[in-house]
């Protein structure tokens, strides 16, 4: 796996109330094989769920995320294909709950061989009735740079290049 910096931003575009936007940074790794980008980094307090991971698994028409860790007491699996609804349970402090997830769109644009990319989610959720939401999750990723080190050593200077 390759380490990567993410810029990732949830918009909640609910009707109810105003746009509310969290925006974070966050190191991560990918890899890539048969078609298939695998993504995975730590959330932060920031996000609501720190001691938690996510994985995302972007193939050619679907994206599926998962989050897992000490957040929660059950792995909690998103999947979103356009068009597509699905099922499952969102875990939360006081149990899980059941989820519909409906996709409105998926826009990538990856490169992985350069180890970067975006992809944008614009997806509806719905918990048990309890809240019915519109939201877009934005991932941008890039190679993580790898700067020189520079060891100063009795007046001479000498420098390391990581990137080799």
């Amino acid at each position: 796996m390759k380490d990567i910096m993410l810029k990732i931003t949830g918009k909640d575009l609910s009707m109810e109330k105003e746009e509310e936007i969290v925006e974070f940074y966050t190191e991560g790794q990918m890899s890539s094989r048969g078609g298939f980008i695998c993504i995975q980094y730590p959330e932060t307090e920031l996000s609501g769920m720190d001691g938690c991971t996510t994985s995302l698994l972007i193939g050619p028409s679907k994206v599926r995320m998962k989050r897992s860790g000490a957040a929660f007491a059950v792995d909690t699996v998103m999947e979103f294909e356009k068009g597509k609804r699905y099922e499952g349970l969102y875990d939360t402090p006081y149990g899980a709950l059941h989820m519909e997830v409906l996709t409105n769109s998926i826009e990538k644009n990856l490169s992985p061989e350069r180890q970067s990319g975006r992809l944008s989610i614009d997806y509806s959720i719905s918990l048990k009735g309890l809240m019915d939401s519109r939201k877009v999750l934005d991932i941008e990723f890039n190679e993580k740079e790898k700067k020189p080190v520079v060891f100063n050593i009795k007046d001479e200077e000498m420098i390391i290049n990581l990137n080799s």
